[in-house]
Parts: structure tokens; C-alpha cells; sequence
């Protein structure tokens, strides 16, 4: 059951992602989530190294789109500036969003890779379709109240895991937790 919380990587941000080690390895599409992982959290400002990342990795031939969370209006026109396909108040880590995503992408699971902050949301929902799923450290400290009491929670499970030798202890640094 502790294996539906583990990533299958972990790095410390979007920029940090080898996107031609994923291509080489058969992945062809990227969902990603968009609150303090291709942005800080409520924020619109979208940094210039992530539109760069988003460039370098359609460029490459990935196929993407966004499932967050959060509001519709805001995500659809953060999706729109970015030119990439969107699933707002995706209720992760619910199945029906990466299912969604995977009609949008028209990939299989097999080569498709989720990408986000959140133990619960993106890896959990990733995994339990298994996706391949990359967890990031957060842009930004600043979430919602909710999110900063799961993070604690979160740290437990990363260090759980990282007892049963399902993560290393260089994950587990990345994350700032301690053992």
C-alpha cells in the first residue's frame, strides 16, 4: 500500500527533469500539475525558465497538458498563454483527471509521466494509473493552510519510505527531510 506514495524519481524542480533520458526511455507525454510546480502557488506570473522547459520539452515531440486542482478560470488561462491543454478542479488524486489526460494525449499510461509537488495528489493519482510519476520540491512555501498541515504528513511517508528502501537517502535530502 506505502508503494502507491513512492515516485518513481525525484528531482528538485521541472528544470531538473532529463527530458531526453524520458524520451530515449519510450515516454512521450508529460502531465504536469501547475500551483508551485511550473509556478509558485496563486500566482499567474509564469517564470521564463518553465515556459522555456515547456518549449524544450514540445520541441522535443513531448505531448502535454495540465491537471491541477485549482480554480478553472485561472488554470484554462494559464493553459492558454502556454498553449497547452488543461483539466482544472481535477480532484486529484481521483482517477477520472489522468484518464482525461490520457484521452487529451492520446498516449498510453506506459508512456505517459506525471510531474508535480504533492505526494497525495500527483504522485498518488499517478500511481494508481500507473503512470511514471516524478515528485519535485515546491516553487514556492506558500499554499493553502490544508496543504502545509499535508506536507507533514508527506514527510512522514517520504521518510517510511525511504525506511523500506523504496527511496534514497539523496531523495530524501532533495526534500528537505529529515531522517
Amino acid at each position: 500500500m506505502i508503494d502507491l506514495f513512492c515516485p518513481d524519481e525525484c528531482v528538485g524542480s521541472v528544470l531538473d527533469i532529463d527530458l531526453d533520458d524520458l524520451w530515449e526511455r519510450g515516454f512521450r507525454a508529460l502531465i504536469m500539475d501547475l500551483d508551485n510546480t511550473l509556478l509558485a502557488w496563486e500566482t499567474d506570473e509564469i517564470p521564463a525558465e518553465a515556459r522555456e522547459w515547456i518549449e524544450r520539452a514540445r520541441a522535443k515531440g513531448f505531448k502535454l497538458c495540465i491537471a491541477s486542482n485549482g480554480r478553472s478560470g485561472r488554470v484554462m488561462r494559464i493553459a492558454r498563454t502556454l498553449g497547452v491543454p488543461a483539466i482544472p478542479k481535477a480532484i486529484k488524486p481521483r482517477k477520472r483527471p489522468f484518464r482525461r489526460a490520457l484521452e487529451i494525449l492520446g498516449t498510453a499510461p506506459e508512456a505517459t509521466v506525471v510531474i508535480g509537488d504533492q505526494l497525495f495528489t500527483d504522485v498518488l493519482g499517478g500511481n494508481r494509473m500507473d503512470l511514471y510519476t516524478i515528485l519535485i520540491n515546491p516553487m514556492s512555501k506558500e499554499e493553502l493552510g490544508t496543504t502545509k498541515i499535508v506536507r507533514k504528513v508527506e514527510r512522514r511517508v517520504l521518510n517510511r519510505l525511504y525506511r523500506k528502501g523504496l527511496i534514497d537517502e539523496a531523495e530524501l535530502e532533495l526534500r528537505g527531510v529529515d531522517r
